[in-house]
């Protein structure tokens, strides 16, 4: 698969950067629910194209490598980022101002 594919597919899916196989299942099927050429607004070459890119689509998913690095993780899940560097500071993590810590004791 070429990288012009793939970006073909990502405009006819209208997707952005970081999402998640869930939402490309969930978009393929308000595209066929829209295009399918049973539907009031059917266009049958319409939905051989968002078929060809859902394959591409999937195709790219089933076959990215995933890294489980830490610094991935953190990357993906920024809350969680923040969550370690405060948790443990005496002021916004436990029993500081975040965690309804007393205001008295400062």
């Amino acid at each position: 698969m070429s990288y012009d594919r793939l970006r073909k597919a990502v405009e006819i899916f209208g997707l952005f950067e970081g999402i998640s196989i869930k939402e490309i299942k969930k978009r393929h099927r308000e595209l066929a629910k829209k295009y399918h050429p049973d539907s009031g607004n059917g266009n049958a070459e319409l939905m051989k194209e968002i078929n060809l890119a859902y394959g591409v689509l999937l195709g790219y998913c089933e076959s990215y490598r995933y890294s489980f690095s830490e610094e991935e993780y953190y990357r993906q899940n920024p809350e969680e980022l923040i969550r370690k560097r405060f948790m443990n500071d005496p002021i916004w993590g436990n029993g500081g101002f975040c965690a309804g810590g007393n205001l008295d004791n400062f």
